[in-house]
């Protein structure tokens, strides 16, 4: 045994390897730290996931659970921050030359080392994420407002999750009763418009409604995340548009199918919380919902686009006759996972 332990340590190859064993290990420690350890990041499941480079995204259409089973160690930065879209859900429209439902509640954060650039993120965005732990997250996505019957329509609900909550668009009223569209995340539109960013919040959820004057037969457009809805009339056939929405980066959801939101015009961002148009009693009944909101009508107009984007989160367009649904919210929570 000692002759063969001899002719081994010996040995010119031995040693070689003996050599390559040293220099990897003193590279391990060099390259990653004491042990060898390697970095770890949060570790989740629920929803629909995207992954886009580094960063993987949660996706829930419909209330569900976010399980968090791991978290990075402390003392590594700040890996368990993650950044958020809540969306309300979309007010509901009435018929009888209805104003426009105001859109849901549009929260959305992007804290630094994110990777997403500022140019394809909303100017609402707050730079403050929310830190996870191991726990079971439940988040609510609210559905739209129906809209069944005049003089004000049901408003959307509530979207929450991670402690975020965005209020349910305003519901619309019909100028035939001369209400007020209701309040909301954004307001609704009627002959007098609601109230957005309701409950207030900073920056805020969304605008208030637009109005229309006594004795015209068309209506304001919901309120949208990133502006008003704006006012009916004069003349009596001029409706109000609805306010458009705000927008979040491509790479948060990726590029793939399926796809949310309402794509912008550069094909780089996609847009919700748009509010819906305001309706009227004759032409011209162009389609002017905000991006994700529901385009207005008049009777005999052929354009059926009249609801809120499902999971946009948009205002129902208003009509007449008829009624029109607000499009559902959307939660979405992303997180660097590699």
């Amino acid at each position: 045994m000692r002759d063969i332990k001899n002719k081994l340590t010996s040995s010119k190859n031995t040693k070689n390897i003996q050599t390559r064993k040293g220099k990897s290990f003193g590279y391990q420690v060099l390259g990653f730290g004491a042990g060898g350890s390697t970095p770890q990041f949060i570790t989740a499941t629920g929803g629909t996931i995207k992954e886009t480079g580094n960063f993987r995204t949660h996706i829930f259409t419909g209330t569900g659970v976010l399980s968090v089973s791991a978290i990075a160690p402390a003392g590594s930065g700040n890996p368990n921050v993650v950044d958020y879209l809540v969306v309300g859900g979309g007010g509901g429209g009435a018929y009888g030359y209805s104003g426009g439902g105001g859109a849901g509640g549009f929260r959305v954060s992007n804290h630094p080392g994110s990777g997403i650039p500022s140019p394809t993120m909303s100017p609402l965005v707050t730079t403050t994420g929310v830190t996870l732990s191991v726990q079971d997250y439940t988040l609510a996505v609210g559905a739209g407002g129906p809209g069944p019957s005049p003089p004000i329509c049901a408003s959307g609900q509530l979207s929450s999750g991670l402690g975020i909550s965005s209020a349910g668009g305003g519901g619309a009223a019909s100028n035939q009763q001369g209400n007020t569209g209701q309040p909301g995340g954004s307001g609704g539109s009627g002959r007098g418009g609601g109230n957005g960013n309701q409950p207030p919040v900073s920056p805020p959820q969304g605008n208030n409604g637009g109005t229309s004057p006594p004795g015209i037969n068309a209506q304001g457009g919901g309120g949208g995340a990133a502006a008003a809805g704006g006012n009916g009339g004069p003349p009596s056939s001029v409706m109000g548009p609805g306010g458009i929405g705000s927008f979040i980066a491509d790479a948060l959801v990726g590029s793939t199918a399926p796809s949310y939101g309402t794509p912008g015009p550069t094909g780089s961002t996609r847009y919700f919380s748009g509010g819906g148009g305001g309706g009227a009693d004759s032409p011209p009944g162009a389609n002017v919902g905000g991006k994700g909101g529901g385009g207005s009508s008049y009777p005999g107009d052929p354009q059926t686009a009249k609801n809120g984007g499902v999971n946009t989160g948009g205002g129902a367009g208003g009509i007449s006759p008829g009624a029109t649904n607000g499009g559902s919210g959307i939660v979405m929570i992303r997180y660097k996972f590699q």
